[in-house]
């Protein structure tokens, strides 16, 4: 079952707030090839300091939410970008990250690499032939 990201965000932020681990399963493709939506489960908790390279739960407008890589940070300034994305950047605050990913699971039962994915953002102008290649090979 699931439940509409109006009632399951908040209850995430409520629990990550009281300094637990949420486990979920993200849905959506943005993320691919580190995190395959409708997959594999991520592990939140309580966003503490912020890096390039993290992957973070955040509210970009009001009950519009996101799971993706910060790209830049600028003073309180994020930018963010999913690793599936091939152009678009979403913009918000540090109080607008909800939580942070410190696990990515799939469904083999091992965690995937927490990485911060240096050469894939760099990468970003070959990313529609590299998706492509992951889609027809690995999905």
């Amino acid at each position: 079952m699931q439940l509409p990201n109006e009632i399951f965000i908040p209850e995430i932020v409520r629990l990550v707030n009281e300094g637990r681990q949420v486990q979920f399963t993200p849905t959506g493709a943005s993320m691919r090839p580190f995190i395959e939506g409708g997959v594999d489960n991520v592990t939140l908790v309580k966003p503490a300091d912020l890096q390039v390279g993290d992957i973070v739960l955040a509210e970009i407008q009001q009950q519009h939410y996101v799971l993706h890589r910060i790209y830049a940070i600028e003073g309180d300034a994020l930018t963010l970008m999913g690793d599936g994305n091939l152009i678009g950047t979403e913009h918000c605050t540090r109080a607008q990250v909800l939580a942070k990913v410190v696990a990515i699971h799939s469904p083999k039962g091992r965690n995937k690499p927490l990485t911060r994915a240096w050469l894939w953002r760099h990468l970003k102008y070959a990313r529609r032939i590299l998706l492509k290649i992951y889609r027809h090979t690995c999905i």
